[in-house]
């Protein structure tokens, strides 16, 4: 829910637009009570952020026991200066989404997570080998709901 309705984005479109733009997106994980929040690369088609990972680590064992997670992108570009320190501001646009992350086991699925990682920063599709597809864990986040909001 957005506070300052004037900045919600309701837009499907507009909401995708800003995945499509940011660079980043910040994966927020719950480890027994305690928050872990990770910059990442990422790729998102069709309701899904997809990540990737080593296959074993901090955040790999924290989906595994609480698959539970939020995302959060942006695209910050603009400080707006104030009269006094407190008025100050920045012109963004950003997405939070909530879901339930997967980690992937089937090779194809894996494949089509890594290419939507790599269309979003080069486009295209790519040729992974069996080797590759072994060595990394790749992550799908069934998005659940998700927010905009902005400040011109």
């Amino acid at each position: 829910m957005v506070r300052r309705k004037d900045r919600e984005i309701t837009d499907r479109a507009e909401i995708e637009e800003i995945l499509d733009e940011a660079m980043v997106c910040r994966i927020g994980l719950a480890d027994n009570g305690e928050p872990y929040v990770i910059p990442v690369s990422f790729g998102y088609e069709d309701g899904a952020v997809y990540i990737h990972s080593a296959p074993e680590g901090k955040k790999i064992a924290i989906l595994e026991r609480n698959p539970r997670c939020c995302v959060e992108v942006d695209i910050c570009d603009q400080t707006i200066q104030g009269d006094r320190p407190c008025s100050w501001g920045m012109r963004y646009r950003s997405v939070i989404g909530y879901g339930r992350a997967a980690v992937l086991g089937d090779p194809a699925e894996k494949r089509h997570g890594l290419n939507c990682i790599m269309r979003h920063y080069h486009g295209g599709t790519h040729e992974f080998s069996a080797d590759d597809i072994r060595s990394v864990a790749v992550i799908r986040i069934g998005i659940e709901s998700m927010t905009g909001k902005k400040h011109d």
